[in-house]
């Protein structure tokens, strides 16, 4: 007997033994999972994609039409977040509501203003019964109108008729960016002695209701053109900063990046790189160093060729951009650090980085007045984004809110959409290199063809409606068969916006030194992806048109 119980019980010990290695080491191996998906955790992205989706998507080889279909083209006023700020504070203005006009009638009432209920033959436009008029006239028919203010209307053309001003947002843009319009309306009586709108002319009709302004602006290289444009959009700010003082540059803080890799790539990857270098800057609480010069990839040439020298402020907003972080352009940042080291013995301090290796995290605490990342390595080592990837996208949040379209860009956006006097549908029909790819979209071309768009349209769209084409088909009669049933309007329909006597054309001339510039594919499609966003209803290629995926056949 005691030789059996000798025998069992360390039987027993190395069973127990056993079971609590195997516990621990489940134990370690659920923590080391854990500790792996913790370092590797990507956080929320503003396009609800991951960061490694998203690098994937903006640096891939570009393919057919749009080129890695850049058709529909976001940035930051089409993904502010619900909770970011509706105004800047500097443009802060109530708009005009009911309520708001409740209160200004009532005021007018107690003026006790008086005049003959007889048959207007002549109007009083500065009567503030007509603007009250006007102001209960748009509430009513422009719904998706956010009115900020309106001028004191003036005489129009006819004694009956007074030409009036106002600012405007759409409700689907989220910037706190202003439009202008000017309308001619016609009057009569309404009930007790108020004036009543019988008849508004259509988009910037009220003539006399605008103010031209003659003022001269600086160019790049900080003269002035005598070319001055007729009517010009006053609210553009977007002139080149300067540091200051010699003291003010050496107290400032610098994150300055090289040109890498990604110039003259895609616009999508060139955003994807400057929107981490911004992200980098401000995480180390820095100044970001800003080249204006862009090379347009050629993609969105019609030459089909890369071409530099173009203007970062044709294709954004460089004013809002300066409003929400800290830039310096490139020209003046290295005009006065090259006169600081000209005038002084003790040369600014510079911190050269060779590689996107070094993190952000590394740099955080340098004390250099000056961070220079170089991107001399042979691709893809010398990619700005590649700064962002791995750990360093824990820390690196891109600004996507700080990056707005061109406001001149805008404008034309505003100006199609205001002809049609908001009221209209949308339809974006690609076509292209893929319309001509079988293997990749063998149903597209049918399903894009004029009569398949009608018969799909038909029920979806009500007939004479104002139909709004944005697409890359480039033969302009091609959609003539939707014109029997709808108005149809397309991008080319506007030419005169960009025009060589257009405000945009004027204005851009003013920013290239007197040079004029082409109205490129970038902007084409820039101009389409707003005015697409600002109909009613929307019909989309790969979701209600056709049956072929987006990206080629088996990748829906």
């Amino acid at each position: 007997m005691k030789d059996s119980d000798l025998t069992t019980e360390p039987l027993g010990q190395n069973l127990i033994k056993l079971i609590s290695n195997l516990c621990f080491s489940v134990f370690v191996f659920s923590v080391l999972i854990f500790t792996v998906i913790a370092i590797t955790y990507q956080p929320p992205d503003p396009w609800l994609e991951s960061a490694p989706a998203l690098t994937r998507l903006f640096t891939q080889s570009e393919n057919a039409t749009f080129k890695n279909d850049n058709s529909i083209l976001k940035t930051g006023e089409d993904l502010i977040a619900a909770a970011a700020p509706a105004v800047s504070p500097a443009a802060a203005v109530n708009p005009i509501t009911e309520t708001v006009i409740e209160k200004s009638e009532e005021k007018i009432t107690k003026m006790n203003l008086t005049s003959d209920c007889v048959d207007i033959k002549v109007v009083n436009c500065s009567d503030p019964r007509v603007l009250l008029a006007v102001e209960k006239f748009n509430l009513r028919v422009f719904k998706s109108i956010v009115f900020l203010d309106y001028r004191t209307p003036v005489n129009g053309s006819k004694p009956d008729e007074c030409d009036v001003a106002w600012r405007f947002r759409n409700k689907k843009e989220k910037s706190w960016r202003k439009y202008r319009d000017f309308r001619r309306f016609r009057f009569s009586n309404g009930e007790n002695c108020t004036y009543k709108v019988v008849h508004a002319s259509g988009w910037r009709s009220g003539i006399n209701a605008r103010r031209p302004r003659n003022r001269l602006a600086p160019t790049r290289s900080g003269g002035t053109a005598k070319l001055s444009p007729p009517i010009r959009d006053e609210e553009i700010n977007d002139t080149i900063p300067s540091l200051g003082s010699d003291r003010a540059f050496r107290k400032g803080k610098y994150l300055y990046y090289s040109r890498g890799g990604d110039y003259c790539k895609g616009m999508n990857r060139y955003l994807w790189s400057f929107l981490c270098g911004l992200g980098e800057a401000m995480y180390l609480n820095r100044t970001f160093v800003m080249d204006l010069s862009i090379c347009l990839s050629a993609t969105y040439n019609p030459s089909n060729k890369d071409e530099e020298g173009k203007d970062f402020r044709f294709y954004f907003d460089f004013e809002h951009l300066k409003e929400v972080a800290s830039v310096v352009e490139e020209g003046e940042f290295l005009k006065d650090w090259k006169k600081w080291d000209q005038i002084h013995k003790r040369k600014v301090p510079v911190k050269k980085v060779s590689t996107y290796k070094v993190t952000p995290m590394q740099l955080k605490k340098d004390k250099s007045t000056i961070i220079w990342r170089q991107f001399d390595a042979p691709e893809p080592e010398n990619y700005w984004y590649r700064v962002c990837e791995g750990q360093a996208a824990k820390y690196i949040h891109r600004p996507w809110q700080a990056l707005w379209k061109s406001k001149r860009l805008m404008n034309i956006v505003t100006e199609i959409s205001g002809r049609m006097d908001w009221d209209f549908d949308a339809v974006h029909v690609v076509r292209g290199e893929k319309a001509k790819n079988k293997e990749l979209w063998p149903h597209l071309d049918s399903d894009t063809s004029p009569d398949a768009l009608i018969a799909k349209l038909q029920g979806m769209i009500q007939p004479s409606r104002n139909l709004y084409i944005a697409t890359n088909e480039p033969f302009y009669n091609y959609f003539d068969k939707l014109r029997s049933q709808f108005k149809v309007h397309l991008l080319d329909d506007h030419k005169e916006l960009w025009s060589n006597t257009s405000e945009w054309y004027n204005e851009t001339m003013l920013l290239n030194n007197g040079k004029p510039i082409e109205f490129d594919g970038y902007m084409r499609v820039a101009v389409d992806t707003e005015v697409v966003y600002r109909a009613k209803t929307r019909v989309e290629t790969f979701y209600n048109l056709t049956k072929d995926c987006k990206n080629g056949i088996n990748t829906c």
